[in-house]
């Protein structure tokens, strides 16, 4: 039972969860080792300094954004499809509405009478999100590709929304989780923030990751999002 399972872990994700305190420390530890600038380097020298090392390096800024983008948008699309596949696997009939003007899948499951159905409908998203991020980080190949950081992002992104703005929104997953179970709010937040906080630790101690926002331009690299 994923409910059970997830009970059992939410004793060690008290541990990992605590990762999350260290993630911005350990993200910038990690980039200035990897630049091997010296400490008045500044940053523009720093990132023209170090080789671009993502297999689409070759490219317009544009193009590597617009990658980035569509493996953002892959992990969304799994989120909500695994939603849609753990309803109709249940027996039950997911539908597409409009929740205070936003477009939300709803499960179709009578939360009061199916509340253990009504988590695993809820749980599929993020969870699913964490297995593909999980599958990128542990299967060898090459690594570091625009749309897989585009994955990764997404995965990460998400989970973080549904701790912060989203964690007490009408339909949000952490809160029919909560409801459905006997977790609460916090204990789930450490469990799925803990993985991604793992998840991050991981991909800033990847070399294939270095540079994880920055992409190439005529003129070296650019870093974050152009307007």
């Amino acid at each position: 039972m994923l409910a059970n399972k997830i009970g059992v872990r939410s004793r060690r994700a008290m541990t990992s969860g605590l990762a999350s305190l260290l993630l911005l420390a350990c993200v910038t530890a990690t980039a200035r080792g990897q630049t091997g600038s010296p400490p008045g380097a500044s940053l523009a020298g720093t990132a023209r300094a170090q080789p671009y090392s993502s297999s689409d390096g070759v490219g317009t800024s544009d193009n590597y954004w617009r990658r980035v983008a569509i493996g953002f948008g892959i992990s969304l699309f799994a989120h909500e499809t695994a939603h849609v596949l753990t309803s109709l696997a249940l027996g039950f009939h997911p539908y597409l509405a409009l929740d205070h003007g936003r477009p939300t899948i709803f499960s179709g499951i009578d939360s009061q009478k199916y509340p253990h159905k009504q988590f695993l409908f809820s749980a599929a998203g993020l969870t699913t999100q964490d297995l593909i991020n999980e599958a990128i980080l542990d299967i060898p190949h090459s690594r570091g590709g625009a749309i897989e950081r585009g994955i990764l992002a997404g995965g990460i992104g998400t989970t973080l929304f549904y701790l912060t703005l989203g964690r007490n929104g009408s339909v949000s997953d952490i809160a029919f989780m909560a409801r459905t179970s006997s977790l609460s709010k916090t204990q789930l937040s450490l469990i799925f923030g803990g993985v991604s906080a793992i998840q991050a630790l991981r991909i800033s101690q990847d070399s294939s990751y270095a540079h994880f926002f920055v992409g190439p331009t005529e003129n070296g690299l650019g870093i974050g999002f152009r307007y």
